[in-house]
């Protein structure tokens, strides 16, 4: 990854984090301690898997979660496909990037849990789970995610333009743009 690109990469990471912890009342790190008591080891096994087999599932997780949560909130509904009514988020042209390997992860931890605790655990505790892992993976801070947000029902693409920030955009203009979603250094 060029110097450049690396360190755009840890401040947009320090701007996202930033903002990750702070939720609901209702969201807490042991939401499903009871419901789903297995939920942290399957979660680690599938992530382990996926990164081992793919080594850029770290990046491409976490670009999704990031696409996610700007626009609309985390509510996983960039996963959500188009159909022949509604052209979704996750065909949006920005999001045409976002590479298989995430969504591929994300179903395959759903499977795994429905398996085992079914309709439980939502996507967007799946992503955000997964992303978190994935990045501790990479050596870069662990951090708690707060669970119990639930799946986002509504995507349209129409809303993710100007939400997201562009690859050409400098340090000044992210840290601008992120200042205007809330979040800081």
């Amino acid at each position: 990854m060029p110097k450049t690109m690396s360190f755009s990469f840890f401040v947009l990471l320090l701007l996202f984090l930033s903002g990750v912890s702070s939720s609901k009342p209702k969201h807490n790190a042991k939401y499903y301690h009871k419901s789903c008591p297995n939920l942290e080891r399957i979660m680690q096994d599938v992530v382990t898997t996926k990164q081992i087999n793919s080594p850029t599932t770290a990046a491409d997780t976490l670009c999704l979660f990031v696409h996610d949560c700007m626009v609309d909130g985390c509510d996983a509904s960039v996963l959500i496909s188009s159909n022949a009514f509604n052209t979704t988020k996750r065909d949006a042209e920005i999001n045409l990037s976002l590479l298989g390997d995430a969504f591929d992860l994300v179903i395959r931890a759903k499977t795994s849990l429905e398996l085992n605790c079914p309709g439980v655990v939502s996507y967007t505790d799946i992503l955000a789970m997964a992303t978190r892992d994935l990045i501790t993976m990479v050596n870069s801070p662990y951090y708690e995610v707060q669970m119990g947000r639930k799946d986002g029902l509504i995507s349209q693409a129409s809303r993710v333009e100007g939400n997201l920030p562009i690859v050409n955009m400098t340090i000044d203009q992210l840290i601008a743009f992120f200042a205007a979603k809330g979040f800081n250094i």
